[in-house]
């Protein structure tokens, strides 16, 4: 790609940032990053999952630092993290053992463990909340006091109902049917990771980096691939077997004795968001299993309450198992190569750049071709 310096350009450069940072400061609030994280939990989720670093306070700077763009946010967090040294590597986490506060199985009703809805907008009506436009403080104050007061008297009444509450974990909806022989078989792999982070992205892929491209990738690529696929680019319409949402435990093994867990230094919990979806697929005889019909399963798990982008996460990570080249779901290259929200970004947004040397090319051979096929009657009437 070849491009021309551009003469002056140094000083015009530097009065656009000033006027951006006039744009900012004109009109917008003096928040501080923890009202920032505070009012939108869902837009902090979104660029630290894509930004591949778990730092609340850092996603809610970079978001104002972008004047709200979660495009110009995940770049700068993403650019932040590349500066950070790695001086451990996190102990495995169980997600079975995670404290959920919601829980829902879309296939079965009666679950172990019970359904958990905990907060949720997926039973509400999509309409504009109008007073919102004048809530102050004080207005905001009595909600949240009326609202404790609320579920304070339910925990109460509750607790007087049941010898005590839901168990600390709860267990996986999908091991009733695993337990029956019904989900097909995976091969217990304890190969370490490859850090997508930190190599180049080769294919084929290993399934612990397609995983990892598709929970950073853009929330919204990903979710219009899934739904590309459910719609007939991919394999049938699946069935959330079970989608989690909690916190983990993360800890670190000492780093001059490894032990085992139980001497592990835990470091704090993490909100994830996990699915587990269904499909029907066909057993292979030659795979030492019985003809006929069975379930596989598609996997998806992303930082915070991105519910719907670990849904087609899962249905992605099952495309990308079947690898059929006649669906550009199912083709690695397109669907990893395509997701990530910074790449897309930078290259689209690159167009804006002086592009004068590729430009003069292109229109030095549009003018040649029609000299060239001018005939002797257009040369006379020239």
């Amino acid at each position: 790609m070849g491009y021309v310096a551009v003469r002056g350009g140094g000083k015009a450069i530097e009065e656009s940032l000033k006027l951006l940072e006039l744009e900012r400061v004109s009109s917008s609030a003096a928040w501080g990053t923890d009202q920032i994280e505070g009012t939108f939990p869902d837009l902090i989720d979104q660029v630290m999952g894509e930004a591949s670093l778990y730092a609340p306070r850092l996603a809610a700077l970079a978001l104002k630092q972008a004047q709200g763009s979660p495009d110009e946010a995940v770049f700068l967090l993403r650019a932040f993290r590349s500066t950070l040294e790695r001086p451990y590597v996190s102990r495995p986490i169980d997600t079975g053992s995670m404290r959920a506060n919601r829980r829902v199985s879309a296939a079965f009703k009666d679950v172990p463990g019970g359904q958990v809805l905990g907060a949720t907008r997926d039973y509400s009506h999509r309409l504009l909340a109008f007073d919102l436009e004048t809530e102050d403080e004080e207005v905001l104050a009595e909600k949240r006091a009326e609202l404790l007061r609320h579920f304070d008297e339910d925990a109460c009444a509750a607790t007087a109902a049941v010898d005590g509450m839901l168990p600390a974990a709860l267990p996986r909806v999908l091991d009733y049917l695993r337990g029956e022989g019904l989900v097909e078989p995976v091969r217990c792999d304890d190969t370490p990771p490859v850090d997508a982070t930190m190599v180049p992205l080769t294919f084929p892929a290993p399934r612990s980096v397609r995983l990892q491209t598709l929970a950073r990738g853009m929330t919204q690529a990903v979710e219009a691939l899934g739904y590309a696929a459910i719609r007939g680019f991919g394999p049938a319409h699946p069935t959330v077997g079970e989608l989690r949402s909690g916190t983990v435990a993360v800890s670190v093994d000492h780093p001059l004795e490894a032990g085992g867990a139980e001497d592990a230094y835990y470091l704090g919990s993490v909100p994830l968001t996990e699915v587990e979806s269904v499909f029907m697929s066909h057993e292979d005889e030659a795979a030492n299993l019985s003809a006929g019909l069975s379930l596989a399963v598609g996997y998806g798990c992303v930082f915070g309450r991105a519910e719907t982008k670990a849904i087609a996460m899962s249905v992605l990570d099952r495309c990308l198992e079947l690898g059929d080249a006649r669906y550009p779901t199912e083709d690695e290259e397109f669907v990893l190569y395509h997701v990530d929200g910074v790449e897309a970004t930078g290259f689209i947004s690159h167009l804006k750049l002086p592009h004068y040397v590729t430009f003069q090319s292109k229109l030095s051979s549009v003018r040649g071709t029609r000299e060239e096929g001018k005939g002797p009657a257009d040369a006379a009437a020239l």
